[in-house]
């Protein structure tokens, strides 16, 4: 029997219209995500009133940890230990960079001015995706493909509110503390590993510091770690909230996530610099 050319399924066309929709389904997607950001940060003072229960819940569960991961998985303890690391390492590093060109001294400067402008806040904003950010993935990707966000809707609960409001506003209320808790430990660290493992006179190191911590530099870290950790927040909550395709989607939704979050932490951290450093820098060498 001979076949039809005109009736053979052309291979091309369906790529070519594949290539063709990818700019429309990229746009497609981020007015999906801008939608559901708008939804879910317009629900975060309805969560807050009158899912104050579930919301102070969020808040342990952020800080410290949940089940068998309280005390030593908690985003506090991740953070921590990151930037103890992180502190030592510059103190390590920039001791001994410095003392080539026989400025040593100047260890102290770096502790103020890296640590506050660029070190803790990417530290805290890793710390904080690796932690409750991939958690609130998975949480919530678990209860997409266990159908109980539909049962939420069912009893006429918001779930948006409920499920993605709830982790906004305890995320928000924990980032101030966990980054003070952090902007401490990577000053500790580093004068610790300066003044007691390299040998430099405490008052040296102290002068520095002092000089060079710019009160201003603190306000503006906060406002980027308050940034970074709003964005996070509402980035793993979509993909949770919208994941499909069983258990491997559900793990295919944090590692979209966490991608996706790793991004915006440096996007933001550039922006930042360029928005507040960028003209005069906010810094005079003296003292």
């Amino acid at each position: 029997m001979a076949v039809v050319p005109s009736l053979i399924p052309s291979v091309r066309h369906p790529r070519i219209n594949r290539e063709l929709r990818r700019p429309i389904v990229g746009l497609g997607r981020l007015g999906d995500h801008a939608i559901f950001y708008a939804r879910a940060l317009r629900s975060v003072p309805h969560a807050a009133i009158h899912y104050r229960r579930e919301t102070i819940r969020l808040i342990a569960e952020t800080s410290m940890g949940a089940g068998n991961l309280a005390l030593i998985g908690g985003t506090v303890v991740i953070v921590g230990f990151l930037t103890l690391a992180t502190g030592s390492t510059l103190a390590v590093q920039g001791y001994s960079s410095l003392g080539d060109i026989g400025i040593e001294a100047l260890t102290g400067f770096l502790s103020a001015f890296i640590n506050v402008r660029i070190a803790a806040p990417v530290v805290v904003g890793i710390g904080l995706a690796a932690t409750f950010g991939a958690g609130a993935t998975a949480q919530l990707g678990a209860m997409r493909i266990n159908e109980e966000i539909d049962a939420l809707e069912s009893l006429g609960i918001n779930p948006i509110a409920y499920v993605v409001g709830t982790r906004i506003a305890a995320g928000m209320i924990v980032i101030a503390p966990l980054y003070a808790i952090a902007l401490i430990a990577s000053f500790a660290a580093c004068r610790f590993t300066t003044v007691v493992l390299l040998g430099q006179s405490s008052g040296l190191y102290a002068h520095y510091f002092t000089t060079f911590l710019n009160p201003l530099d603190l306000v503006w870290s906060f406002v980027q770690a308050f940034v970074m950790a709003l964005l996070i927040l509402l980035i793993h909550t979509y993909f949770g909230f919208f994941a499909s395709g069983g258990p491997s989607g559900v793990g295919v939704a944090v590692g979209d996530a966490v991608r996706t979050s790793l991004v915006a932490v440096v996007t933001v951290t550039l922006l930042v610099a360029l928005a507040i450093y960028g003209s005069n820098g906010n810094f005079n060498l003296s003292g």
